[in-house]
């Protein structure tokens, strides 16, 4: 064989449509393919959408399931931006094979998205998250008796910088410029401003008396990180039997745990109702989180209905007064007493375990922690589709071992032992990965039911 070289050739002008490259297909995007149709997902998300588009004759528009299906492989990638989830689908044969885009068809533009997005409100973004839930109530993987509740913060697109205030509308920058006038500084400099910032008493931002003027849904907040930031608060409701979320909400960040609880407790029992796991007040669904969630009105409104509580309890400065409201007394030792058992002990662990797993892969992992959208409202649209992503990687771990593309990468074996005793059965499963490092492990998972 004879060695080619590389030439400036020019292109032909005819190319047998036989000849174009192929993708070989993705074994994840396959399954998750065949999971969407065999569920008519186009058909519903279609239909779903018909009263938002025009009747008439006219150009057609971009399919709402290749809308929706970019938003899954952006969970599914980590893809922050719809810049970069544009590209990415333009890169990725299987990509495009997943989009069910022809020969001939291009990727979606990001600004189709966006405008895609104000067109379809966010009740058909809630619809379709709720056809998830329903696919994996179908697998088993939502039971709805146990919720563990916790939020966490997400970075909004907007500059601290930004923020002006309220009633007059200056900026920070002209606020520390007329502060430096006043003190006597005429033509005051850049560093001048900084260290007269840094020495300035009572400088404390405060959400009453400071806006963003890009972003007015965000609020300044302290994150994880101990920066302070204008951010949005996700909020998940996560079942503590499988680990799905059945509610995702987007709240201000200003709002405390206490004053949201009872918005994702009724969006969680709106979902759960939809897909035929009613909470009832003859079986109250348990309620786990944490300290932050406690009060005695939260504690003493969630008890004796369809919610049962197991909130952390903040440490007493002294004896608690009840001023005559025995009933929230009695809510309250109620809730100390199921705290304090061996079930709830447990319960509080799986809370930690599963609802911080779920911020784990949204945001860190998902591409989620900090926001490129603006608006409270656009930014639930798309949490709610990330959030949906990370439920069917619930429902493709269960088929084949790994919710995400790049878990299936790297897997290199995995072996199934089963050993019958009696009336107990052991099954023992041994997966061989590699890490992204080349490093190899061996993980186990050992289950034992009676039959």
């Amino acid at each position: 064989m004879g060695l080619g070289n590389q030439s400036d050739d020019q292109s032909q002008v005819f190319v047998m449509c036989a000849d174009l490259p192929r993708s070989p297909g993705h074994v994840f995007y396959d399954r998750l393919q065949s999971i969407l149709i065999k569920g008519g997902f186009d058909r519903f998300v279609e239909k779903l959408c018909e009263p938002y588009y025009a009747s008439g004759p006219g150009r057609k528009s971009i399919p709402p399931g290749r809308y929706f299906r970019m938003h899954l492989v952006g969970y599914f990638e980590g893809i922050e931006s719809e810049r970069g989830l544009e590209w990415r689908c333009s890169d990725s044969l299987s990509l495009r094979k997943f989009l069910r885009l022809s020969l001939t068809q291009r990727v979606p533009d990001h600004s189709s998205l966006s405008r895609i997005r104000q067109r379809l409100p966010l009740e058909v973004h809630q619809e379709v998250f709720g056809w998830v839930l329903q696919a994996l109530t179908k697998s088993g993987l939502v039971v709805g008796e146990r919720l563990g509740i916790d939020a966490s913060t997400m970075e909004a697109n907007a500059a601290m910088r930004s923020i002006v205030r309220r009633d007059t509308g200056e900026t920070y920058q002209q606020m520390l410029e007329r502060i430096a006038k006043d003190s006597g500084i005429k033509t005051p400099t850049r560093e001048e401003l900084a260290r007269m910032d840094r020495k300035r008493k009572g400088k404390k931002l405060s959400n009453k008396d400071w806006k963003s003027e890009s972003d007015e849904d965000a609020r300044i907040t302290k994150m994880k990180d101990s920066r302070t930031h204008l951010a949005y608060k996700p909020e998940h409701a996560v079942d503590l039997d499988t680990g799905a979320i059945v509610s995702a909400d987007i709240h201000k960040a200003d709002q405390g745990d206490t004053t949201t609880i009872g918005k994702t407790l009724e969006s969680a029992r709106k979902n759960l109702s939809d897909i035929g796991c009613t909470p009832i007040t003859t079986a109250p669904t348990e309620v786990i989180a944490d300290k932050g969630y406690h009060s005695r009105e939260v504690v003493k409104e969630l008890n004796g209905g369809v919610w049962r509580t197991r909130i952390a309890e903040p440490k007493a400065n002294g004896l608690l007064n009840w001023k005559g409201d025995h009933e929230a007394r009695r809510a309250v030792y109620n809730n100390r007493a199921r705290l304090k058992s061996a079930k709830g002990r447990e319960l509080a662990k799986r809370r930690t375990e599963l609802v911080e797993r779920s911020f784990q892969h949204v945001l860190d992992r998902g591409g989620m922690r900090r926001t490129h959208l603006r608006g409270q409202e656009n930014v639930h649209k798309r949490y709610l589709l990330c959030v949906a992503g990370f439920n069917l990687g619930l429902l493709m771990r269960q088929l084949i071992g790994f919710g995400t593309p790049k878990g299936y990468f790297y897997l290199n074996s995995a072996q199934i032992f089963i050993i019958v005793w009696g009336r107990m059965v052991v099954s023992i499963i041994l997966v061989e990965m590699k890490s992204e490092t080349g490093q190899e492990f061996v993980g186990t998972q050992i289950t034992v039911e009676r039959c």
